[in-house]
């Protein structure tokens, strides 16, 4: 089963009086490369979280985002009255010395000095943790559904393109028999005509014929070129992500190809070749976002 690398979840859910939301983007990437944005309270589980998508998104570039939304009064800083009552008597203090009378403007000097406004509530507690864990879960199975239709497409796509490759390498063999019988004629040609007055002696004439038909035989390429191809087809129907190995296979069908090509010497197969580097370049950047 194929499965893009490029997916987006998104989950919401409460707890109390708070919404946690979160919002998951994956593309593709070589590696797994995870990126998370956490409300403060959250910060200490950022490695929890990176281990989990790691653990079910597999690989690629993941951008997870977890945001809070509190309606209740519990969450709003407080004012530390006795740091407010402090630093205003040290100002006063200060500013009789020099300007008295100016107390009217300590307030807003002081709300923008440290320590004057405080958070009593700074540990996430276990069961909004857990209900944080549910939503993220319920976000990363959308991108998996998300990546698995994308995976469906592409995976259409792909038998496509291998099927395409497979049907030209047929079209490949009655090719070949003309050009063998070419490659004879224009060696006993050259022959003729730089040895007409010479005899010819046929034996080796025959000798000569089969050194170079054995030079340009591609047999064991077009056998090697199906095998892989058949062998990518049934790797595309396993369980497991084979992105990887699907990119290995191709690379040694295109070896097999190039190879088809440089033994040719016949402009109608290298025009078959030409067709199947296409088809296997449109594979490859299919590869390059599947799982």
């Amino acid at each position: 089963m194929v499965q893009s690398m490029t997916g987006y979840g998104k989950a919401n859910g409460k707890f109390g009086e708070k919404n946690i939301i979160v919002e998951i983007r994956t593309l593709n990437s070589r590696q797994t490369d995870i990126g998370i944005r956490t409300p403060v309270l959250y910060r200490e589980k950022e490695s929890e979280i990176r281990n989990l998508l790691a653990e079910r998104l597999v690989r690629g570039k993941i951008d997870c985002n977890i945001f809070t939304e509190d309606n209740g009064d519990d969450s709003a800083p407080q004012i530390n009255r006795e740091v407010v009552r402090n630093y205003f008597q040290q100002l006063k203090s200060i500013s009789g010395e020099f300007q008295p009378g100016h107390e009217e403007h300590f307030l807003s000097i002081i709300m923008r000095l440290p320590e004057v406004l405080k958070t009593e509530r700074q540990e996430i507690s276990g069961e909004e943790w857990e209900t944080a864990l549910a939503i993220l879960r319920k976000a990363m199975e959308e991108v998996q559904e998300y990546r698995t239709r994308e995976g469906q497409s592409i995976e259409l796509d792909l038998k496509k393109r291998i099927e395409e490759i497979q049907h030209l390498l047929k079209l490949v063999e009655p090719l070949e028999k003309e050009r063998k019988e070419r490659i004879r004629n224009r060696i006993r040609s050259n022959m003729e005509e730089y040895l007409a007055s010479m005899n010819i002696d046929e034996n080796r004439f025959e000798q000569e014929i089969l050194y170079y038909l054995e030079k340009f035989d591609f047999s064991e390429e077009k056998s090697r070129l199906d095998h892989h191809c058949r062998f990518f087809m049934d790797t595309l129907k396993g369980n497991e992500p084979a992105g990887r190995k699907l990119s290995f296979i191709a690379q040694e069908i295109g070896r097999e190809i190039n190879t088809l090509g440089s033994k040719a010497n016949d402009a109608g197969i290298q025009k078959m070749v030409v067709q199947m580097k296409d088809e296997l370049e449109k594979i490859k950047e299919q590869l390059a976002n599947i799982l």
